[in-house]
């Protein structure tokens, strides 16, 4: 398997993970990639990167979930946040829209996420390619990038 500049970031702080790779299988949105990767998409998550007034933040939540973005600027501290426009995500972050990770961005941003990372013991999400992604314990990501825990998806009708 091909080995990405996140997996190379994790390796080299010691960092366990086990890697995933999806190429070829046709999978685009994250549910498809958790059901070809036989795994629960809500234990599955997604980055996304948004623009507050003065900085950009990420947020991670399970790839079923729409991000609510009146939780999540209240999260963080602003009065609204924006997504980020895809065309913009390459020369601010580094990564493409469907391969970005909150691991290895050219910036380290704020990163939240949902409180329900808690009901796992491990997390997979994009190993900053499309077509992989890394799974790794939450203690051990908190080696990596500073986050905090929030309730930041839209309520379930």
């Amino acid at each position: 398997m091909e080995k990405t500049n996140v997996m190379r970031l994790l390796d080299q702080k010691k960092v366990p993970y086990h890697a995933y790779s999806y190429v070829g299988t046709g999978a685009i949105s994250g549910v498809e990639v958790a059901n070809v990767l036989k795994q629960e998409p809500a234990q599955v998550f997604k980055t996304l990167v948004t623009r507050g007034k003065s900085t950009l933040f990420v947020f991670m939540i399970p790839v079923a979930e729409e991000l609510d973005l009146k939780k999540a600027a209240k999260s963080v501290g602003e009065k609204s946040i924006e997504m980020l426009k895809s065309k913009e995500l390459l020369p601010l972050t580094g990564y493409v829209h469907g391969g970005c990770s909150p691991i290895g961005m050219k910036k380290l941003f704020k990163t939240t996420i949902h409180s329900s990372v808690l009901q796992f013991e491990t997390i997979i999400f994009s190993a900053g390619k499309i077509g992989y992604q890394v799974e790794m314990k939450r203690t051990d990501l908190e080696k990596v990038i500073p986050f905090q825990i929030a309730d930041i998806v839209q309520p379930v009708f």
